[in-house]
């Protein structure tokens, strides 16, 4: 059973909303406790001391008090050390919240999936001088443990029928079942390379193809979780792609 109260709380903000003429609903993900709904009274009075702390993408501690699906927040304080993400950076950083909001239950504690989280912020944040690949790259692996973390783990070093994958063939990857070999070798429309799936399995993407591949199957298998839920980071991506 949760604390009546819980004092200095490692956490991110994910997302705020105005709540009444001066207050915010946070959501934030908690090292200890999963995503929590805290109701920060009075934060938007100018005079407020938790005014300009609670920020997204930064570390804070927080103290939140109370029983029911939405608590009362009490003091926040940034803990310092993460750069403001920029640029590209800033936008897979609400790619990442969306997922969080959209896929991590409340009240579901994933301490691995924080610290994935603090760390894939850490990387963005650290990437001015990286390219397109760069970004893609650390959204897929966080991508990958996010579904690990909820269950979701996906197959990657073996196919429907148990055997190793090989690097050479094709594969169909079915939701929720793995990957299925392809029975006609010359089909690739909507399939995936067996280099492809033991590349994600190793966290490596160095491969041009393997970045792509990969882009493709995690954005079916999000669609797939997300089940018809839109997000306004993707389309911000698209935009930015268009330009």
């Amino acid at each position: 059973m949760r604390p009546v109260k819980v004092e200095r709380q490692a956490a991110f903000v994910l997302h705020s909303r105005p709540y009444r003429e001066t207050s915010l609903v946070v959501e934030a993900i908690t090292r200890d406790y999963g995503r929590m709904a805290l109701v920060a009274k009075g934060v938007r009075r100018p005079r407020s001391a938790m005014r300009g702390v609670l920020m997204g993408f930064q570390p804070l501690e927080i103290t939140w008090s109370g029983k029911g699906d939405v608590v009362t927040l009490h003091n926040a304080e940034w803990q310092g050390g993460q750069p403001l993400l920029q640029g590209r950076a800033l936008l897979c950083g609400y790619y990442l919240n969306e997922l969080l909001i959209n896929l991590l239950p409340r009240e579901d504690a994933h301490e691995q999936l924080f610290e994935h989280y603090s760390t894939t912020l850490q990387t963005l944040s650290a990437s001015e001088t990286h390219d397109a690949a760069f970004f893609s790259a650390a959204l897929r692996r966080f991508e990958k443990r996010l579904l690990g973390e909820l269950g979701y783990g996906l197959m990657l070093a073996h196919d429907t029928s148990g055997q190793p994958i090989a690097a050479d063939i094709r594969y169909l990857y079915e939701m929720e079942s793995g990957p299925r070999i392809i029975a006609d070798s010359s089909a690739s429309a909507g399939t995936i390379s067996g280099q492809t799936l033991l590349d994600m399995d190793a966290e490596s993407f160095d491969n041009p193809v393997t970045l792509i591949e990969s882009k493709q199957l995690m954005r079916s298998l999000m669609a797939f979780y997300l089940n018809g839920r839109q997000l306004h980071s993707r389309r911000l991506f698209e935009e930015l792609a268009d330009l």
